[in-house]
């Protein structure tokens, strides 16, 4: 199944929320209609596109509807998908030409983080790299539990310290392995603690700081991962993370448990950082690479 076929099934729950409103709606404009565009903004917002993102698209909206001329639901709708296409920006990948690189995976506890480091590098593994997860989330034993098994299933090394032990040296030895042994990217976990602790965020930094210190030249990429079924929740952990980790990335996790998948344009118009991954189920391949552009016609069709 390939990413449109399984979009198609994780968005299922979003459109079911929105699709007959949506195609009742377009079906009504004949035109400059206000009213139209009020109820257009109000389904985007229901969606949990948000205020902000859904104004910008409506706004846009109105504007190509006048400097086209649109007439007919079928233009309007391609109109809209173009529109919310860019706003999504452009998935470049993960940036991995260094070895190693290292992916530094945060996020708040119940989101689907280790599962998603654990895909993650299956699917990493699956293109011919050598892969190494460390365990820093020490604080929960069954974090790094679930790491190993991981690890095991992905071909993975695999580092951990004792419970309780600091995460920074768990970083620093994963590096050092990784060094010693040719791994081509090292992904680390980290605690998940609640993102409004300030703990957390020191120790994210002082993570960092080890990484600048031990491979100053090497690629970096910061994903955060989210439960799209949190809705709004998951924009203001966003901001949080943005402002203490310095994103690159959303890795968006159960999109296919949610009706409100609109969040994934919330997050990138309010952020301005890209969508790189969604998870769409349970299954080892169900992380897959974020296509815009199918995205946004899907969600559309």
């Amino acid at each position: 199944m390939g990413f449109f076929d399984k979009i198609k099934a994780g968005l299922a729950r979003t459109k079911q929320n929105m699709t007959n409103r949506l195609n009742s709606t377009i079906a009504s404009f004949t035109g400059e209609n206000e009213e139209f565009y009020e109820e257009l903004e109000e389904l985007l917002i229901m969606s949990d596109v948000g205020a902000e993102a859904s104004m910008e698209a409506v706004d846009e909206l109105r504007d190509v509807v006048r400097a086209r001329g649109l007439r007919g639901g079928a233009e309007l709708r391609e109109a809209l998908a173009e529109i919310l296409t860019n706003m999504l920006g452009e998935n470049e990948g993960l940036k991995l030409e260094t070895k190693p690189s290292i992916i530094l995976m945060v996020g708040v506890n119940g989101v689907g983080k280790t599962t998603t480091i654990g895909k993650l590098a299956m699917a990493l593994g699956n293109e011919g790299k050598k892969v190494l997860l460390a365990a820093g989330d020490t604080f929960r034993a069954a974090a790094a539990e679930q790491l190993s098994v991981w690890a095991q299933r992905a071909g993975a090394d695999f580092v951990r310290h004792e419970e309780g032990s600091d995460p920074a040296a768990v970083v620093f030895d994963s590096i050092s392995a990784a060094k010693a042994r040719g791994a081509d990217v090292i992904i680390v976990d980290t605690a998940g603690r609640l993102h409004n602790k300030s703990n957390l965020m020191n120790e994210l930094n002082k993570i960092s700081r080890v990484i600048d210190r031990e491979l100053p030249y090497a690629d970096r990429e910061t994903l955060l991962v989210l439960d799209a079924t949190t809705g709004q929740n998951g924009l203001l952990q966003a901001e949080e993370f943005k402002k203490s980790a310095g994103l690159t990335g959303i890795v968006l996790t159960k999109l296919d448990g949610t009706a409100k998948g609109g969040i994934v344009f919330a997050i990138t118009s309010k952020l301005g950082v890209p969508v790189k991954y969604v998870g769409v189920g349970e299954q080892a391949d169900d992380l897959i690479p974020f296509e815009p552009k199918d995205f946004a016609e899907e969600l559309l069709s």
